[in-house]
């Protein structure tokens, strides 16, 4: 059984939050622990700093690896240049890439089933385009998912989600792969150096 955090739990929104917040949080509870323990106890007290300090570690790993904001422009304008079977193209690329089996489906719900590890998620990519998605193509993903019996879904878009989609996604549990982490899942995707 593989654990998942789950989204809104305090560590998950501190793996999102800058890397320094946690340090901070680490910092407080040092601090609280110096001034109202007992000197005997505040060892244990400084214990509770640890899980704080881990998070601050791992966030700034994390943030680290993220693409510039110059990087995420210039791939998201190259991936909106494309033609959906060069885009296509790429998504396959970059899954098998990061280690997933990839079967495309010709489905107006799905364009890819990837598998790792023994999940199946189904992938939609098709209308990665739009300048706003809805909740439309996400509700006919999750039925197709529940109909294939697959473990997750995965959507993906240049553009933003409305709020209503953003929340459903959420309820769902849908991946989303827009902004930054469609930059980083197309990181090999050519872009034109900026003068040219």
């Amino acid at each position: 059984m593989k654990f998942k955090m789950h989204e809104r739990s305090l560590f998950a929104l501190l793996l999102r939050s800058p890397w320094w917040v946690s340090l901070l949080i680490a910092g407080g509870v040092g601090l609280l622990a110096r001034l109202l323990l007992p000197e005997d106890w505040r060892l244990f007290g400084y214990t509770g700093t640890g899980p704080f300090i881990v998070i601050a570690a791992m966030a700034l790993f994390k943030q680290l690896q993220r693409p510039s904001a110059a990087r995420v422009a210039a791939v998201l304008g190259a991936a909106q240049a494309l033609a959906w079977r060069d885009f296509s193209a790429a998504l396959e690329a970059a899954f098998a890439r990061d280690g997933y089996g990839v079967t495309r489906l010709d489905l107006p719900a799905a364009d890819f089933e990837i598998t790792k590890a023994g999940r199946v998620a189904l992938v939609s990519g098709k209308r990665w385009k739009a300048a706003s998605h809805g909740t439309g193509p996400l509700e006919e993903l999750v039925a197709l998912r529940k109909k294939r019996e697959a473990a997750d879904t995965i959507y993906v878009s240049v553009g933003a989600l409305t709020e209503n989609a953003q929340r459903f996604a959420v309820g769902e549990s849908m991946r989303v792969i827009n902004g930054a982490d469609l930059a980083v899942l197309l990181r090999d995707l050519p872009v034109a150096r900026p003068g040219k």
